[in-house]
């Protein structure tokens, strides 16, 4: 069984910052490539930062570039999302997201697992 758990979620001000982790089972975690996502209160989930199996290759949505750092820690299957210079915009649940695949006894298909979220919330 896939399961992603995420963690560090809280209460920060504005400027503050946060780390999240999300650690993996369940899976080859050190050949897939992860992602963070998010879902603002009453909008759609939107990705945030993804990162290849060895962390070669990383990418960050433009409203996060320069404040979020994606890292993971193959040892541990975990992936990292520090989170500095925090605004409230970017109060949200954040998800740990692994897109894999879910097996029948005929096929496998594309499917993306996720974590429970985490709330973070950025208020004064």
């Amino acid at each position: 069984q896939v399961q992603l758990v995420e963690s560090g979620g809280g209460l920060v001000q504005p400027g503050g910052s946060l780390r999240l982790s999300c650690a993996g089972s369940g899976f080859t975690f050190s050949s897939s490539a992860m992602n963070w996502y998010r879902q603002p209160p009453g909008k759609a989930r939107e990705l945030v930062a993804s990162i290849s199996s060895t962390g070669g290759t990383i990418n960050y949505a433009d409203s996060v570039k320069g404040r979020f750092t994606i890292s993971r820690d193959n040892t541990k299957n975990t992936v990292y999302l520090q989170m500095n210079n925090l605004k409230p915009e970017d109060t949200a649940v954040y998800f740990c997201n692994y897109k894999g695949f879910r097996w029948t006894t005929i096929q496998a298909s594309a499917y993306d697992y996720w974590g429970q979220g985490t709330q973070v919330t950025v208020s004064s």
